[in-house]
């Protein structure tokens, strides 16, 4: 199950003027260009270990918000574990980071934003934390908080908004 309409995140933000927005640090790499669901942490800088293991898990219209340190010296996610979340209903990854395989990204129904993109994959040494607060691009994620992304931006709100 995938969160995918075509919401538009400057009508949420006049709707709802609580939400938070995060600072304009993303483009969008998947292949929806509008997502959205609650919100499920992960923290772990160049491995993506814990990644892996949660795509592999089900993601019942989720969005995965990873704080990879806003590194630019790896990819965090690539086409296989993209493939994987689809495969296991996931909405969407936020990355705060790099991504690779952009053309397959882009091609998948999933919504994916990140920094940018990169070559080379991460290591793979098991080490992260999952479910906790993150803070990254001038906001705090918690897990089961909500959040909405399109090409506009992206938001949190404490719970689901209301949808046109």
């Amino acid at each position: 199950m995938t969160n995918s309409i075509d919401i538009v995140t400057p009508d949420l933000c006049d709707a709802h003027p609580e939400v938070a927005v995060l600072d304009p640090l993303f483009a969008n790499f998947g292949g929806l260009e509008a997502f959205y669901g609650p919100i499920r942490t992960i923290k772990c800088f160049e491995d993506n270990s814990m990644v892996k293991q949660a795509v592999a898990e089900p993601g019942n219209g989720a969005v995965l918000v990873v704080d990879a340190g806003g590194s630019h010296r790896c990819a965090m996610l690539g086409d296989m574990l993209a493939e994987q979340a689809v495969a296991n209903g996931w909405a969407g990854v936020v990355m705060y980071g790099c991504v690779r395989d952009v053309e397959i990204l882009a091609a998948l129904p999933i919504g994916v934003q990140a920094m940018g993109s990169h070559p080379r994959k991460s290591e793979k040494h098991g080490e992260g934390q999952r479910d906790i607060d993150v803070t990254f691009a001038g906001v705090t994620f918690q897990p089961g908080q909500w959040l909405y992304a399109d090409n506009n931006g992206i938001i949190v709100a404490k719970h689901e908004l209301p949808l046109p």
